[in-house]
């Protein structure tokens, strides 16, 4: 299921007594989305760069292809300077041949660059998850040790209801 950040911002949880503070849920739910938003526009940032360094490579590739075909068209118009016109398309050959290992080995490294900045995204995405996941289950704890502490007090069992949230919260977390 994806989340946009629109709707962890629109996200509304019913009023219950006992509950978890509205200011700081909606806290929370506000960062979070900013977060989320964040990765949203660093991923398509450099989904973009790696598309327009793709683009480039490309229109280098055709400019080299464009200078082998005018070497070619030199060559026959020149009959009478055939041995100075291989000399010379040899060494743009080279040059050419130069620039696009230049050009191949920039975009390596920037596609690599924009590979490692997708890892480290995906590893703080794994992080703030992580701590979601402790924050809810520490959230969790607090309510049954609140609940025990209240059975404790008033020395009598009360009814745990239906045990529902309990499988609702637990749900959440496994998802997450």
């Amino acid at each position: 299921m994806k989340i946009s950040p629109l709707e962890i911002k629109r996200q509304q949880f019913k009023k219950a007594m006992r509950g978890y503070d509205s200011v700081e849920v909606d806290t929370f739910l506000e960062m979070l989305s900013n977060e989320l938003e964040e990765l949203i526009r660093t991923n398509k940032d450099l989904s973009n760069k790696v598309l327009e360094v793709e683009t480039q490579l490309a229109d280098y590739k055709n400019m080299e292809k464009t200078l082998q075909q005018t070497l070619m068209q030199a060559q026959e118009a020149s009959g009478k300077s055939i041995e100075n016109s291989r000399k010379e398309a040899s060494l743009i050959l080279q040059e050419a041949e130069s620039k696009a290992s230049q050009i191949v080995e920039k975009a390596r490294l920037d596609f690599a660059r924009a590979k490692e900045e997708i890892s480290t995204l995906k590893g703080r995405k794994e992080s703030i998850l992580g701590k979601l996941k402790i924050i809810l289950r520490s959230e969790l704890d607090l309510i049954k040790a609140l609940e025990i502490d209240e059975e404790d007090l008033s020395g009598e069992k009360s009814s745990r209801g239906t045990g529902k949230d309990h499988l609702e919260i637990e749900e959440i977390l496994k998802k997450l």
